[in-house]
């Protein structure tokens, strides 16, 4: 067995943006804090990688800016963020439909006349629920019985038709689930992010985000390539037969490692996503705009490249489109027939780029969904992330803030 590391307070298990945030709390309160990391680089799921001279995201992520957390921790100056359009273009089959936030954009007031998008008892509807979300405290949001986001939308007085029209085609891209089956409360939440902020995206790519998150730590704080292998009496073993001593671990890990180290830990259903990532000699759309189907073919598809030029070289065009479940044969084919479709532009000129598939991309969130839940699993022991929240950015920093909290008070109280 390999000589002993050096012994610290708090052993953090995992560098995403959970184990991050949870690590820049405890050092900021005078806490010795140590963060394994069996990856070569922080981030978790929330990486970037360069294919080829493109950057391509681990999936199709946006960051959004209005989050509290992320105006918390991060300076978004820094990060050089490049906007999506306030809105998305619906895929129907009478061809594009645009739907936007005609608050932001008022040129686009006459798209959402009744006969193009919704009718008027629909949109005044939308305005009610768009209105409470967006002003009302966040508690009110969180205390009403939880439901499905459909029985939800249909409580607002939204009708069928236009929850089949725009929300079904566009919540099945944030929730990864077609069928909106996912909390209510949740919707709600990720629904008032959306219209307080901006949808946007790094001009690095969306690993830039961790990355800062870590940057802020002393560098000494992180150990790459470290995977933990088991929790002791004492602390942790490492695969590499390494001990660390720690008066308390944080596992703040996707769902894969949790059932070894924590059995006691019950983890969500996950959604699996997989994008395809096309190059083009051209921009099939010129503008940064979400796009979603309403035949649901694809979960969303957008070209990267309007929204940040960076993630292509010079004359060419990227673009990602997702779909629920792993990649298969034929199923690219089948993407790129819809794409063709949706953008109204030939595909032949079209290369596929790469593939990434997500295997635990999202937690499921039905109702009834816990928002707040305690991270602490047994004395000494914790577990946080998106999964002990909400699927987003948010949902996983402010686990990794509510396991710090849980931590300090013990570590200070004497509770073991």
């Amino acid at each position: 067995m390999s000589a002993a590391l050096k012994a610290t307070d708090v052993l953090v298990v995992g560098a995403g943006l959970a184990g991050l945030a949870c690590a820049g709390d405890l050092l900021a309160a005078g806490v010795g804090v140590r963060v394994m990391e069996a990856g070569d680089a922080v981030g978790g799921r929330m990486r970037s990688d360069r294919v080829g001279g493109f950057v391509v995201d681990r999936g199709f992520q946006v960051f959004n800016t209005s989050y509290p957390q992320v105006r918390r921790r991060l300076a978004l100056k820094e990060l050089g963020l490049r906007p999506f359009t306030p809105g998305v273009l619906i895929r129907r089959p009478s061809g594009l439909v645009r739907f936007s936030d005609p608050v932001r954009r008022p040129r686009t007031v006459p798209g959402l006349l009744p006969g193009r998008l919704a009718g008027t008892r629909d949109l005044a509807a939308l305005g009610l629920l768009s209105a409470r979300d967006m002003l009302a405290p966040v508690d009110r949001l969180k205390r009403p019985t939880d439901t499905t986001t459909r029985t939800a939308l249909a409580n607002a007085g939204i009708s069928a038709a236009f929850v089949e029209g725009f929300f079904r085609p566009f919540l099945s891209g944030v929730f990864l689930e077609d069928e909106l089956e996912t909390s209510a409360r949740v919707f709600h939440l990720v629904w008032r992010s959306m219209l307080r902020g901006t949808l946007c995206l790094p001009t690095a790519g969306i690993g830039a985000v961790p990355r800062a998150l870590a940057a802020a730590l002393p560098g000494d704080t992180v150990v790459l390539e470290s995977a933990v292998a088991a929790l002791t009496d004492d602390g942790a073993l490492t695969s590499a037969g390494q001990e660390i001593s720690a008066r308390a671990v944080v596992v703040a890990t996707g769902p894969g490692p949790i059932p070894a180290l924590l059995p006691a830990v019950a983890l969500p259903g996950y959604r699996i996503v997989t994008t395809y990532y096309h190059v083009a000699p051209r921009s099939p759309l010129g503008e940064p705009t979400l796009v979603v189907d309403t035949d649901r073919r694809f979960l969303n598809t957008c070209v990267l490249s309007d929204v940040v030029p960076a993630y292509a070289p010079p004359g060419h065009a990227l673009i990602a489109t997702s779909v629920l479940g792993r990649d298969g044969q034929g199923r690219e084919r089948e993407v790129r027939a819809a794409l063709g479709e949706a953008y109204e532009s030939g595909t032949d000129g079209w290369d596929l780029l790469t593939v990434r598939t997500i295997e635990d991309a999202l937690p499921a969130m039905p109702p009834p969904q816990p928002l707040t839940p305690t991270t602490r699993v047994a004395p000494g022991r914790y577990v946080c992330g998106d999964h002990r929240a909400t699927g987003s950015v948010q949902g996983a920093l402010a686990s990794g803030a509510r396991a710090a909290r849980e931590v300090l008070h013990d570590l200070r109280t004497g509770v073991r």
